[in-house]
């Protein structure tokens, strides 16, 4: 596979390419996470991640190959972005403490003229948290840069989540197989 540009500072997307050996370089550009009206929940991480890899292009030739991710969780049909502060934190894990919500991890794979792009979305139940679980966790990991403000693989994962329906990695911030099945196959 070619070296690929990851147009994102997340450290756990920069983890997941690393375990599955794909060779990269990080150029990363301040991207507003904004979108308009009337996208649906799987569209809004795509158009987010688009805008991401477009800004990098920008300053590219066309002959890299650059892949960007926006992951969003989503209650009840509500998009739960990332936490603003410790109370926002503690607040929004209370929300989702005992409850069913989705994460979609939206992918754009961008190189010249031809794009790939694609969400794929993962449900997760949490076990009702106690407050005293929920303060430890935030207090401990500061998730303050993460989408519903937990990360899986993080205690909060480890004790708190009582099931998964689909891929554990999309949770952590990129279908990682998915996207080496794109790579291996990109003409």
């Amino acid at each position: 596979m070619e070296r690929i540009i990851l147009a994102s500072q997340s450290p756990r997307r920069k983890q997941l390419l690393e375990w599955a050996e794909i060779e990269f370089d990080i150029i990363v550009r301040p991207t507003e996470e904004t979108f308009p009206e009337g996208l649906s929940t799987a569209e809004i991480p795509i158009y987010i991640a688009r805008k991401k890899a477009m800004l990098v292009e920008e300053e590219l030739s066309h002959d890299h190959l650059i892949l960007a991710a926006d992951t969003v969780v989503v209650l009840h049909g509500e998009i739960i972005g990332k936490p603003t502060d410790r109370n926002n934190a503690i607040q929004i894990l209370q929300r989702l403490s005992g409850q069913e919500h989705q994460v979609i991890t939206g992918v754009v794979m961008r190189k010249g003229r031809k794009e790939v792009s694609f969400s794929d979305t993962t449900t997760v139940l949490f076990h009702p948290l106690t407050f005293e679980q929920v303060t430890f966790y935030v207090d401990k990991y500061m998730p303050y840069d993460k989408a519903g403000a937990y990360a899986i693989q993080e205690w909060i994962g480890v004790t708190g989540i009582k099931s998964i329906n689909g891929d554990f990695y999309n949770v952590m911030g990129l279908p990682v197989s998915r996207v080496v099945h794109i790579l291996q196959n990109w003409q």
